[in-house]
């Protein structure tokens, strides 16, 4: 039985928690939306390594699904291992298939994250996006995301020096 999410955005769009069996459609996705416009790493090449291991299991992830097909994830884990954080999570990964884009799946992602943080006890969200990705900068502030710090010139990226910019929201409102 898949456990499901109550927030969606468009009829279409289920948000559910990530099960072993979507590992190849998430690693597809996952190379198909890579970018420098989001992307720290390197353009991933052949061999592809596995999208889930010890430190990406499938229960950190939601998964949308659009008319029956995987079209887009979210990352949420807590920030790190320690009990002083414990009572916060961060989005560590977006992405959104290209035929998905404009249908509010990410929106419903991100609504979905937040749901699932309050339900497991967390106070406040975070992220880190980077500087140049005004798109995604912009939908997170729709979505109560505020900059709380900027670490210029933080990653080297094809030449260019890019900010690291940290944002977050309360959970409580």
């Amino acid at each position: 039985m898949r456990d499901t999410v109550a927030v969606m955005i468009v009829p279409e769009t289920q948000i559910r928690i990530a099960e072993p069996g979507d590992e190849d459609a998430l690693a597809a996705l996952d190379r198909a939306t890579w970018s420098p416009l989001h992307a720290v790493l390197p353009a991933p090449t052949e061999p592809y390594e596995p999208f889930f291991d010890e430190r990406h299991r499938p229960e950190d992830y939601l998964v949308a699904v659009v008319d029956g097909a995987v079209a887009g994830y979210l990352r949420l884990v807590p920030p790190t291992p320690l009990a002083a954080t414990a009572h916060v999570r961060q989005i560590q990964g977006l992405a959104v298939a290209e035929s998905a884009r404009g249908r509010g799946v990410a929106r419903a992602l991100l609504r979905a994250a937040m749901e699932r943080a309050r339900a497991e006890g967390a106070r406040r969200i975070t992220l880190r996006v980077l500087g140049h990705n005004a798109p995604a900068r912009a939908l997170y502030a729709a979505e109560g995301f505020v900059v709380e710090g900027v670490l210029p010139g933080e990653m080297l990226i094809e030449g260019e020096y890019v900010d690291d910019i940290l944002m977050g929201r309360s959970l409580l409102d």
